[in-house]
């Protein structure tokens, strides 16, 4: 039986934001993509695989990072935008390689809708969030402003097309 040689993850389309691992069977010269399937009934991973119990909003407590919008799909009909940043990201490119695999494991499809920055104040309770992404583009700042409203909900949260 062929086996696993090496795994690698490459970009597929960088505008488009999907990421699929790929690599080839040993010996075989024949290459596989790897997709993340529906979890089996009964499993520990189907009571997981509902929209509803991914988050809509991970960020940092506190500092200016960067930040995607990504749609997390189940089927075509049915979707869940949600929000992650982190200052531990150099690219917003970073945080989707985080997530995109997280999300494979439990049947989803994720498709990255842009970026940009939040700047975090949990002292005083403010989010702004602003600027793009150069490889995923400009996010949906009110998109994401209404879905950090409802995590922080005595938050003051405003957005701008800013660059700083």
């Amino acid at each position: 039986a062929p086996r696993l040689c090496v795994f690698g993850l490459s970009l597929g389309s960088r505008s488009a934001g999907l990421l699929r691992p790929r690599g080839h069977f040993r010996g075989s010269g024949r290459p596989f993509a790897l997709r993340g399937g529906p979890p089996e009934r009964g499993s520990a991973m189907a009571v997981a695989g509902q929209l509803t119990s991914v988050p809509e909003v991970e960020i940092d407590p506190d500092g200016t990072f960067k930040y995607i919008l990504v749609r997390v799909q189940q089927e075509a009909d049915k979707y869940r935008d949600i929000v992650r940043g982190t200052a531990a990201a150099e690219f917003h490119n970073h945080i989707f390689e985080k997530v995109n695999p997280e999300m494979e494991k439990l049947g989803f499809v994720c498709k990255c809708l842009g970026g940009g920055k939040i700047e975090h104040n949990s002292k005083e309770k403010k989010i702004r969030v602003f600027g793009l992404s150069t490889g995923y583009g400009k996010a949906d700042h009110a998109v994401t402003v209404e879905l950090l409203k409802r995590t922080y909900k005595d938050y003051e949260i405003s957005w701008s097309d800013d660059k700083k």
